[in-house]
């Protein structure tokens, strides 16, 4: 087995003879093991995106002049909130599953998981706390502080707003920066862009256009859950530029973490799968080079041998055994 692993180093096909030789059942815990910390904080970061939700946000200053660019109509979200998880999680994660199922290999299923998980929640924080500092008035705020259209209420004082909507709903009114829903599109699915480019190999330089198209169709998706919620007067386009922003640079901190880029001729890859190849040529290597020194010894006692047992044998000792009578 050393023998045909060494060959296949030097032949370099070395990480393709392991693909599927690494699989949930076999290495699933180990691996987790070894990330156990990554899941903890993990789960730190959900149990600190709830928070930022329950809390209440900073109620950014409104007048009475201000109103005029915060009444466009109350409408109900062409993409609704359970579908973002569906597209920005769910989906990816399909994909890393079927290319798993290809492949078996658990080094690369799991650190797209992990990666793909950790830049969601990363996103998430980012987006919510920014949310609740800024406290940035929606275009539709008007309709959720004066759901009936007429009673007007401004402090006498401060000429701040009075809002007599339902309470949730005006809480809701003042996370208008930055767009949650694009900012989480933007964390899935250019993680997915970022991981079907390293799989196609799109930058190989051979000229594969239609690979592109493949990759930017996440992107794609992501761009239009952006523009819906400019349609839906839910967020300015600052909002939704911003969003995107952030989604996609965590996207690409998160995979690139785990994987090298793309146009890199290991970019097929995770990082700690060619980690794992590199110490299992070096155990190969060092068993082979003791199998080397104990044939060496080996050889040397074998050349001493005929002059031992010459020496011993019967003949020569029944020869002394008569010379000496």
């Amino acid at each position: 087995m050393d023998a045909l692993v060494l060959s296949l180093v030097e032949l370099g096909k070395m990480p393709e003879v392991w693909l599927g030789s690494h699989t949930v059942r076999s290495h699933g815990v180990k691996v987790a093991r070894i990330h156990l910390q990554d899941w903890i904080i993990l789960l730190l970061l959900i149990v600190i995106d709830v928070i930022l939700n329950i809390i209440e946000p900073f109620h950014r200053f409104v007048g009475q002049g201000m109103m005029t660019d915060l009444t466009y109509p109350l409408k109900p979200n062409t993409v609704p909130v359970w579908t973002v998880p569906i597209l920005a999680g769910i989906l990816p994660l399909a994909s890393f599953f079927v290319y798993y199922c290809y492949r078996k290999d658990i080094y690369d299923f799991h650190h797209a998981m992990l990666g793909l998980l950790f830049s969601l929640l990363i996103t998430g924080v980012i987006t919510d706390a920014i949310k609740d500092a800024v406290g940035r008035p929606r275009p539709n705020f008007f309709w959720r502080c004066f759901p009936d259209g007429n009673e007007q209420a401004f402090d006498p004082v401060s000429k701040n707003v009075i809002c007599h909507g339902d309470a949730a709903v005006v809480k809701e009114g003042y996370k208008s920066f930055p767009s949650g829903h694009t900012s989480w599109s933007f964390a899935g699915l250019t993680y997915l862009a970022w991981y079907i480019s390293g799989k196609l190999k799109v930058f190989d330089r051979r000229g594969h256009i239609a690979k592109l198209c493949v990759v930017l169709l996440p992107v794609l998706i992501a761009t239009l859950v952006g523009i819906s919620r400019v349609d839906d007067y839910w967020h300015h386009w600052t909002d939704v530029f911003a969003g995107a922003l952030i989604g996609t640079t965590v996207a690409a901190c998160c995979y690139l973490q785990s994987f090298p880029y793309p146009n890199d001729a290991e970019g097929w890859a995770p990082h700690a799968f060619f980690e794992m190849i590199a110490e299992r040529k070096s155990q190969a290597a060092g068993r082979r080079a003791n199998s080397i020194r104990k044939r060496g010894s080996t050889d040397v006692e074998a050349a001493f041998m005929p002059f031992d047992s010459e020496m011993e044998t019967p003949a020569s000792r029944s020869s002394q055994g008569t010379s000496l009578d």
